[in-house]
């Protein structure tokens, strides 16, 4: 790998790759190739941070618990014992190889505000250049509920994302990523590569170990947010980690066959006329790498703080919007209250909420005075409030992207559906002529088609579906 492009590489581990799941000891056999593969990596030339849980699993084997426990105060106290003395087992072994490691550890807090976001992305640019290995994990002896990333694949992809990764290896129990369960089905097929996540069909039965928190399903959502940012994603066995600089070389090695020096000489010596020929000689000749999942990255990813708008905020409500404000906004305009028609949730001013846009014209219902769906042959209405989202459900809403916005909303809910020019007057005060201004939003990749207030409106914009996100700015 000497004498390639120096690469990024993002390494998640899960407590059963650190920890055995009965005795909760460390697997020091795992734990020292991981080492060895990242010291190599680091030899080569390229960058590596490690996301590594296990802080609770040895947090239970210091005080000889055997179960994890349901409290979250005990959750959090053994996280507290196990932290220090994991990241003193992983600067222990890499100390051997002469190997500095840095400990980070993150709550979504840290990242839903904007400077210290900025501030953990500068500290981790500064520590891979200076030759340091990052270890970060959630800080688990803070985060609850409202504050944590849930597991450490989607940390994983949030850090592969702050610093614009090339690879990111979720590290599991199996190979791959299987059409069926290949526990129950011998006839299971792997899936090699993806490119649309959104059309894989995959099992993902897998629940993740009584240690952990995540399973498959978490390591594809991971695989989603990674690649949105132009993160090649790998799921690859977790017991044999060595694999990992051999897919790395042969995804590199098959990246460059497309370069012109490669085709030309391939043709020269083959007698190949087509290029398409040479390039499928030169895949051939390849080695084969270990067994695993590659999901490809967009094309077009997002970067920064649209991603960080888009993955870092968890939003607190929602705005339903028209479809010439959401062309508008495709144009990189801001969002007026005029194309407002509705909002969901009790959100403050700066607070990130979710856009989601209805075509009116989708059916042939229509919202009357009190927002209630109804139609001429309707019958009369129900005095129980119709909560936001049944409103629109029959008018194809599909969410589209996030915005941070300008007004809290009892503020929106007045002036929505209104000009500008009358924001004023409404409320006593202008702080802005925007609901939210362009910097402040993001939108989900779209396809490049316009969008027309039609009956198909929901087809057209149908690569919003998931978190398979795109900037179109």
């Amino acid at each position: 790998m000497k004498g390639t492009k120096q690469l990024t590489v993002v390494i998640k581990l899960g407590t059963s790759s650190i920890v055995d799941e009965k005795t909760h000891e460390p697997l020091l056999s795992i734990l020292s190739l991981i080492i060895e593969t990242a010291v190599k990596l680091r030899k080569d030339g390229h960058k590596v941070v490690i996301v590594s849980s296990g802080a609770i699993g040895v947090g239970l084997r210091r005080m000889d618990v055997d179960k994890r426990p349901k409290h979250l105060s005990k959750l959090q106290a053994l996280a507290a014992i196990g932290q220090c003395r994991l990241i003193s087992l992983w600067d222990s072994l890499f100390a051997h190889l002469q190997q500095p490691i840095a400990q980070i550890l993150l709550t979504r807090n840290d990242i839903a505000d904007r400077s210290r976001y900025l501030n953990a992305q500068n500290t981790m640019a500064e520590l891979l250049d200076m030759g340091v290995i990052p270890i970060v994990n959630e800080n688990d002896t803070l985060a609850v509920a409202e504050i944590k990333f849930g597991d450490n694949d989607t940390l994983s992809a949030i850090t592969a994302a702050m610093v614009h990764a090339d690879f990111l290896f979720l590290m599991t129990d199996v190979d791959c990523l299987y059409d069926k369960n290949p526990r129950t089905h011998p006839d299971a097929q792997p899936i090699v590569e993806v490119e649309d996540i959104g059309a894989i069909q995959a099992d993902v039965s897998s629940a993740g170990s009584s240690l952990g928190t995540g399973g498959m399903g978490t390591k594809i959502i991971a695989a989603r947010l990674a690649t949105s940012a132009g993160v090649t994603t790998v799921i690859t066995r977790s017991s044999s980690p060595g694999n990992i600089a051999k897919i790395v070389r042969y995804h590199q090695a098959k990246k460059g066959i497309s370069t012109s020096t490669s085709q030309s000489s391939l043709l020269h010596a083959n007698h190949v006329t087509d290029e398409g020929t040479a390039e499928a000689l030169a895949l051939n000749a390849l080695e084969e790498p270990p067994l695993h999942t590659c999901f490809l990255p967009l094309s077009t990813p997002i970067r920064d703080r649209n991603f960080w708008l888009l993955h870092g905020l968890a939003p607190h409500g929602a705005l339903y919007i028209d479809t010439g404000a959401y062309a508008a906004l495709s144009n990189k305009a801001g969002l007026l209250p005029v194309g407002v028609l509705d909002i969901e949730g009790n959100f403050a001013q700066q607070e990130a909420v979710r856009l989601i846009v209805v075509d009116r014209r989708a059916a042939p219902a229509f919202i009357d005075a009190n927002h209630a769906v109804s139609s001429s042959t309707s019958t009369p209405r129900s005095s129980t409030p119709v909560p936001v989202s049944a409103k629109w459900e029959a008018y194809n809403p599909v969410e589209v992207g996030r915005a941070l916005v300008n007004y809290a909303a009892p503020e929106i809910a007045r002036i929505k559906g209104h000009r500008s020019r009358d924001i004023g007057e409404l409320l006593g005060y202008a702080d802005s002529e925007y609901v939210a201004h362009r910097e402040n939003i993001s939108l989900f990749r779209r396809e490049s088609r316009p969008v027309s207030p039609s009956l198909d409106f929901a087809a057209n914009i149908s690569g919003v579906a998931g978190y398979e996100a795109g900037s179109a700015m």
